[in-house]
């Protein structure tokens, strides 16, 4: 496997502890460091300087840290690795949070972007493909949790085709009617449809492979509705009013 990145399992951790830290206090301390990771100062000290050698922090003896643009990068790419791994593994396969939690950890640093891209596709895909879908995925989480009782192979066909019919005709007799990304609310989950104009917005979500089918989740939006925060592919955006006036999408 290709190498990630030139950092070590062990910074790449404090580099995302460090981010974590100042998203929410615009600044970190070696201390606070030393809390989040359980480990003690003089381990702190060291990683930070190797961190500040290669260019990924801002940091001097004593005084507050904060994140290069190289480092800030790096670091929204690892949380991004933990996220995706994370919810991989709790909403499809059943995994406890916790244990998500603590595995996502351990996997994010070696991951390659290409399996995460099919991790994320793979999710997509069971969320809007008529055969999938949250039954489809309560289905797996009951058969995992009977242990090695295999259902009843006739009743279970027999649910998947009445479910499936089900399906087909509420996406025959009333498909959802196209809407742009600013008319959703904080929960709401939505596929793209298309983006309007090459520039902007359009230019960042194909730096981003972000493409149609892609699945949208608002996850905040600015008291004024001057701005919107989501979530796709893994990646927490932040679009401006005109941006969501762009972005026609399709509520799942």
């Amino acid at each position: 496997m290709s190498k990630i990145k030139n950092l070590s399992a062990s910074m790449e951790d404090y580099l995302e502890a460090i981010f974590h830290i100042v998203a929410s206090k615009q600044a970190a301390r070696a201390k606070d460091i030393a809390k989040h990771l359980d480990v003690n100062n003089s381990s702190v000290t060291g990683a930070l300087r190797v961190l500040s050698e290669k260019g990924y922090i801002n940091y001097a003896p004593y005084d507050l840290i904060t994140l290069t643009e190289k480092g800030n990068k790096l670091a929204k790419d690892i949380v991004r690795r933990h996220e995706v791994l994370r919810d991989f593994f709790v909403k499809l396969l059943a995994i406890d949070e916790d244990e998500a939690e603590e595995t996502a950890c351990k996997m994010e640093h070696v991951v390659s972007h290409n399996i995460l891209d099919r991790m994320i596709r793979f999710v997509e895909f069971v969320e809007i493909c008529p055969r999938g879908g949250d039954e489809w995925i309560k289905g797996f989480q009951k058969f995992c949790n009977q242990g090695t009782t295999f259902p009843n192979c006739g009743t279970s066909i027999t649910m998947c085709l009445e479910d499936l019919e089900k399906r087909q005709k509420k996406l025959t007799d009333k498909p959802q009617p196209l809407v742009v990304l600013k008319k959703l609310y904080i929960g709401q989950r939505a596929k793209l449809i298309k983006v309007k104009g090459k520039e902007g917005i359009s230019k960042r979500f194909s730096e981003l492979n972000i493409t149609p089918g892609s699945i949208i989740e608002v996850e905040a939006i600015s008291p004024e509705n001057r701005s919107v925060d989501i979530k796709v592919r893994g990646y927490h955006l932040s679009l401006n009013r005109d941006e969501t006036s762009r972005i026609m999408v399709q509520i799942i």
